[in-house]
């Protein structure tokens, strides 16, 4: 089963957190976000389907004009201009506020006072509240003009749509509102072949895609109309670019109601604090193919596309630090290494700020694990946000690198002593990868170990 809109941008039923307050009745409700909509492409769509897989109560209105044949998909509509219209407001379903319907069929949107009014009501009540803020005129693509697009200040999550159907397509008004601006913003020339290098372009520009996203709010990208498998991995390729500017990209075929990826930034975790007793010296600094092997593992996670990549040192931190010199890494140093692997776990993610979608632990006596092991890890946890997302080979041995959630982070912060993030594959869903290739068994624990790893040909 795949993934839900709301599961994609982090706002599912069951993430939701609940007020710790219990009203009279005994009801818990729960957490009120704000969401504003803007783009091209699929906003209402994406807006009304939120709505109903976040299940009721839920309040929709807009900062802009909406057609009238978007009104039925909502179970109520209520025109509101000053707030006496919303007096004994009971939200029943998917309630649809805006302001009166004018002659070319169109609504008009609320005043800004009553647009604050409703958002101060529904936090009160913990009822999200959900803002289509732009308008596009039904083109899969658009530029924003000066006075757009409409976000409130106060809202907590903006989700910017693209239509993906306009890929390839000539650059003019009949697939981009505003075609001029786009071209400008986006580097294209009128009338050339939309490609997604420029849409990109277009929406990380400040006043583009990024134009008045509040400092505060979650950031996310909808790609949507990626109807095909070609579409779908063109917009795989946009998503890196993308996560420079944005918390989320969302890949998703809204006409079919079908999210195929929730692609966020995954940070990697070298483990490299040990002082290897067992093996007499430090592992984090033997060579392989005339490079340490901390630097090497270090190094297949920057190439895999890992933001950022931590190197949690301890014994020797001084020697393995040096060996990273001019790689772009954060070096942090756990003090407490000698209490076990627990310790450097936390040292990682404690040295993620922000937090990423997901972190990847790698250990620095593995310099043989490729890129493209990385890549499947970030790609299946993509497409579920899973927990857990650990490689399976041969004889159905777990193996490392291993993939953990956000969601999982805390309990990787409560664990002691000598044990890593396998001690919480009881309490989490793991997602085995099958993996074909028994090379992410090998470690090194003896020098017989380090021989054969160097020796061997096929690594």
């Amino acid at each position: 089963m795949g993934l839900t809109l709301a599961q994609a941008l982090r706002l599912a039923p069951e993430r939701l957190a609940t007020n710790p307050a219990r009203p009279a009745d005994g009801d818990r409700r729960r957490e009120a976000f704000s969401a504003a909509f803007v783009g091209a492409g699929g906003k209402t769509t994406a807006l009304f389907q939120l709505a109903r897989e976040l299940g009721p109560p839920i309040i929709v209105t807009a900062t802009t004009h909406l057609g009238a044949w978007q009104l039925p998909l909502a179970d109520q509509h209520i025109v509101a201009m000053t707030h006496a219209d919303l007096e004994g407001l009971e939200p029943r379903g998917v309630t649809l506020i805006t302001g009166p319907l004018n002659t070319d069929e169109r609504t008009d949107p609320i005043p800004e006072d009553v647009l604050w009014w409703l958002h101060d009501m529904a936090r009160t009540r913990g009822i999200p509240l959900l803002i289509e803020a732009d308008g596009s005129h039904q083109k899969p693509l658009k530029a924003p003009a000066n006075h757009e697009p409409a976000i409130p200040a106060f809202v907590d999550l903006v989700v910017v749509v693209a239509g993906l159907s306009a890929l390839g397509e000539p650059l003019n008004g009949g697939f981009v509102q505003r075609a001029d601006i786009f071209a400008t913003l986006s580097g294209l020339q009128p009338g050339a072949p939309i490609s997604g290098e420029g849409l990109n372009r277009l929406l990380i520009s400040p006043v583009g895609g990024s134009k008045n996203i509040p400092t505060r709010a979650r950031r996310v990208v909808l790609l949507n109309q990626a109807d095909t498998a070609y579409l779908q991995a063109q917009a795989r390729g946009m998503a890196r670019t993308l996560l420079s500017s944005f918390d989320a990209v969302v890949i998703a075929s809204l006409g079919a109601s079908t999210v195929h990826a929730a692609h966020e930034r995954v940070a990697g975790i070298v483990l490299a604090a040990g002082e290897a007793k067992r093996f007499g010296r430090l592992k984090q600094l033997l060579d392989w193919r005339g490079t340490p092997f901390v630097r090497a593992v270090a190094s297949t996670g920057l190439a895999a596309g890992l933001s950022p990549v931590v190197v949690v040192t301890g014994a020797g931190a001084t020697r393995v630090k040096a060996a990273l010199e001019g790689l772009v890494v954060i070096a942090t140093r756990n003090l407490d290494w000698q209490t076990g692997q627990a310790s450097s776990v936390r040292a990682g993610l404690q040295a993620l700020n922000p937090l990423p979608g997901a972190a990847v632990f790698l250990l620095s006596d593995q310099p043989q694990i490729t890129f493209d092991v990385i890549a499947a890890l970030i790609d299946t946890h993509a497409s579920g946000l899973h927990p857990i997302v650990a490689p399976l080979v041969m004889m159905e041995q777990r193996s490392n690198p291993v993939l953990f959630d956000r969601a999982t982070f805390p309990d990787l912060l409560q664990l002691k002593g000598d044990v890593g993030g396998r001690a919480i594959f009881s309490k989490h869903k793991v997602e085995f990868m099958p993996w074909h290739d028994d090379r992410l068994l090998l470690d090194v624990d003896t020098e017989e170990d380090y021989r054969r790893i160097v020796e061997d040909d096929t690594l």
